[in-house]
């Protein structure tokens, strides 16, 4: 009787504990302060104590955090990534005053978890936050180690931006030839812009391809994060203590 009733304690701790990693591994929403602001945001950890690699995920016009995170979960929890993705304060894009400060409060509050590998923080957008994952990246090119993008694109003042990153931070863009909000000439020349001024990038050209990322964001997200893994500080993150204007 005795042994019937250690395996029946045994197995209600396996499947408590099954039952724990499972909890761990479904997105939550969360809030933060910064700036003065409740921020909205949500977060994917995988389970276990071990550290993770994390990707800031930047929405496009019109969406929230939850268009992104969703379409990463599964590989997510395949390659046992973080997520983060932060909604915007207008649903029609990222605003200048929308970093870097708030970028690192985010970051700051998913390393408090003690779960994150500090010199493989990323960032991925599609569309206007794949031009602000641009700006992000180059304004704090000592705090995220890569940064790649679906559709899009340096925007602003280029010289300026260019001239802010003290480390010349890997990109990689992917853009479809049938892109008519983000076309692909001006994509083009971003790269090669960016390319003169002596970063790497890599512009993935998809023949036919349109501004729809969420019915490729499988492949998508298969290869930007081939991209993203393979980049990493070679010391602790160093925010740059500034505010951009734009």
């Amino acid at each position: 009787m005795r042994s019937h009733a250690i395996r029946h304690s045994v197995v209600a701790l396996a499947l408590l504990t099954l039952t724990a990693g499972v909890a761990a591994q479904k997105t939550s929403k969360e809030t933060l302060v910064s700036g003065g602001r409740d921020r909205t945001y949500y977060r994917f950890l995988p389970d276990g104590t071990d550290q993770v690699p994390l990707i800031v995920l930047l929405h496009g016009s019109g969406r929230d955090g939850t268009s992104l995170v969703q379409p990463w979960e599964s590989l997510a929890k395949k390659e046992r990534i973080a997520l983060v993705a932060p909604n915007s304060m207008d649903r029609d894009g990222w605003s200048g005053s929308e970093g870097p400060y708030f970028f690192r409060d985010l970051v700051e509050t998913m390393r408090a978890t003690g779960r994150i590998d500090s010199k493989r923080i990323y960032l991925f957008g599609h569309s206007a936050g794949g031009h602000h994952s641009i700006d992000m990246g180059l304004a704090e090119s000592e705090y995220f180690a890569a940064v790649a993008v679906h559709a899009g694109a340096l925007t602003h003042d280029q010289d300026a931006m260019t001239a802010s990153a003290d480390r010349k931070i890997p990109i990689a863009m992917w853009n479809g030839t049938n892109d008519r909000l983000v076309p692909i000439a001006g994509v083009r020349q971003v790269r090669d812009y960016l390319v003169a001024k002596g970063f790497s990038v890599k512009l993935t050209e998809m023949p036919n391809h349109t501004h729809d990322y969420y019915g490729s964001a499988p492949e998508i997200n298969k290869a930007a994060w081939e991209f993203l893994k393979g980049h990493q500080l070679s010391a602790d993150p160093k925010f740059k203590d500034y505010i951009i204007r734009k």
